[in-house]
């Protein structure tokens, strides 16, 4: 018998987040972990009257790829991909793994080098993005939710119906009413973006961090369920050469199944020129060297997201913690004005719950990860 808070999420996905429309074309793609949720959502689009298609995959492709893959494999893109990105109406991805340390042994190189490969199809991915964000219709839309797993909750430290509850709780699932509550949070950041709107200078200070970030012309977006899911953030794409001083991440930072511990970086007009880790430290710097871009930050993102207050070792999650901000070294999205370029799009929290101050053009604006304005 199915969850009925997957379904649930199937709906306000497909109702509110993604507004899956009749005659859109919509791919859903997911491994065979989160099976529930694809038919859930399969079954909603049809509903709906859309043309809806699955790209489902296999554990263990990727590591028999990176293991075997040539060089010319590796930079290979699939005309396949290229056609989908340009015709797709909504896209729906599914994080569902089953093993979050498959990839820890493969070579950071051949990771740069895919990356770098996929980046006509995120460049395009971006502007159409943008172009939806822009105009109110046509573009793509796009979300990207997680489905809880055995492997999400060891991470998380909790066992699965812990993180089952933690999860739909967190998607507003776990009762009814899910698009009505979202909609709350929506007005509530639209509050926030408001505040921030024709702001020049944002000036962080916590434990080991002195960070100066400029955001002049550079709006910020109200992230609340439609792209990520769940969410509740607000993010800009920085000025590029005026983030300025250190920052020291509160919590590992995660991406390709790798955990970088204790990342310190330091910037100089708006470029990475130290960076250092307890853990993984080869990685992060390799990581930061794939291309000129990736020493920059391409997203600057307050967490606003009172029911999400625990770290999980899952950006979709703990970028939204309430209380915390986030920057990420890499591409930006252009409908935040971010002209940053790059294969590299990496999200790195930091929190402020614990003698945090962040100033806003000379004022107050949040204290111990909590809002002032």
């Amino acid at each position: 018998m199915e969850d009925v808070r997957v379904e649930r999420m199937a709906e306000i996905i497909t109702g509110y987040s993604s507004k899956v429309k009749r005659g859109d074309l919509v791919g859903i793609r997911g491994s065979t972990a989160a099976a529930p949720l694809i038919r859930a959502l399969y079954a909603e689009c049809v509903r709906r009257g859309a043309f809806v298609y699955t790209d489902v995959s296999l554990p263990g492709l990727e590591e028999i790829f990176y293991e075997h893959a040539t060089r010319s494999q590796l930079a290979y893109l699939s005309p396949l991909r290229k056609f989908e990105v340009e015709n797709v109406d909504v896209v729906i991805g599914i994080l569902s793994e089953t093993n979050t340390r498959r990839l820890s042994g493969a070579d950071p190189k051949k990771q740069a080098l895919a990356s770098k490969a996929r980046q006509p199809v995120m460049e395009t991915f971006m502007k159409r993005a943008a172009e939806h964000e822009k105009k109110g219709k046509g573009g793509l839309r796009w979300t990207l939710t997680l489905f809880p797993t055995e492997a999400y909750a060891q991470d998380a430290e909790m066992g699965i119906r812990e993180y089952e509850d933690f999860v739909f709780g967190a998607c507003f699932a776990n009762e009814e009413g899910g698009i009505k509550r979202w909609r709350a949070q929506d007005r509530r950041q639209a509050r926030v973006v408001r505040y921030l709107k024709g702001r020049k200078v944002v000036e962080i200070g916590a434990p080991g961090t002195d960070l100066r970030v400029g955001i002049a012309g550079r709006p910020f977006m109200n992230c609340s369920g439609h792209n990520n899911f769940p969410d509740g953030e607000i993010f800009t794409g920085p000025q590029e050469n005026r983030v300025d001083g250190t920052i020291r991440y509160s919590f590992p930072a995660c991406i390709q199944g790798r955990e970088v511990e204790g990342v310190e970086l330091e910037f100089a007009k708006g470029e990475v020129v130290k960076a250092k880790a307890q853990k993984n430290e080869a990685f992060l710097k390799s990581m930061i060297g794939m291309d000129e871009g990736a020493k920059r930050v391409g997203e600057f993102a307050f967490g606003l997201n009172a029911g999400i207050q625990r770290f999980t070792k899952n950006t979709l999650f703990d970028e939204k913690i309430g209380g915390t901000l986030h920057l990420a070294l890499g591409k930006g999205y252009p409908q935040s004005g971010s002209k940053n370029n790059s294969a590299l799009h990496w999200d790195m929290v930091c929190d402020l719950r614990d003698g945090g101050e962040v100033y806003v053009d000379g004022k107050l604006f949040s204290k111990d990860g909590k809002l002032k304005i």
